[in-house]
């Protein structure tokens, strides 16, 4: 099963998306911040960080140059509402990919699916 590890600080955003992953399948951890994450990234493996760019004490940015440090196979999507920080984290992690809010969940869970070469079978 493909693990997620979600970094999202708005807790009903977070709550939202973790759940439609869930349904989707695939094994979800969320957590509200950047520094949350990184003992996680230390101790577990995950598949994707899928993470907010803005957040309070790292942004998402940083917790992705972290990430590749710690584990460089975890593949990375930044969700943002922000346009401008869009072109920052395409600067910053061009292997990334960005995904703008608002979204509809069942692109999320399409460009997941698209991450990992998966069919196409969201029913969200």
């Amino acid at each position: 099963m493909i693990r997620i590890l979600l970094a999202e600080d708005d807790e009903a955003m977070r709550t939202y998306l973790a759940r439609a992953l869930e349904t989707a399948g695939y094994d979800v951890v969320a957590v509200d911040r950047g520094t949350e994450a990184l003992p996680y990234l230390e101790q577990e493996h995950f598949d994707l960080l899928l993470s907010d760019i803005v957040m309070p004490e790292m942004d998402g940015i940083e917790l992705a140059q972290r990430c590749a440090e710690i584990c460089p196979g975890t593949k990375v999507m930044f969700i943002t509402g922000f346009a401008a920080v869009t072109l920052k984290a395409s600067r910053e992690a061009p292997q990334a990919k960005v995904l703008s809010k608002p979204f509809h969940l069942r692109d999320l869970v399409l460009e997941v699916e698209r991450i990992f070469g998966q069919p196409e079978q969201a029913s969200i």
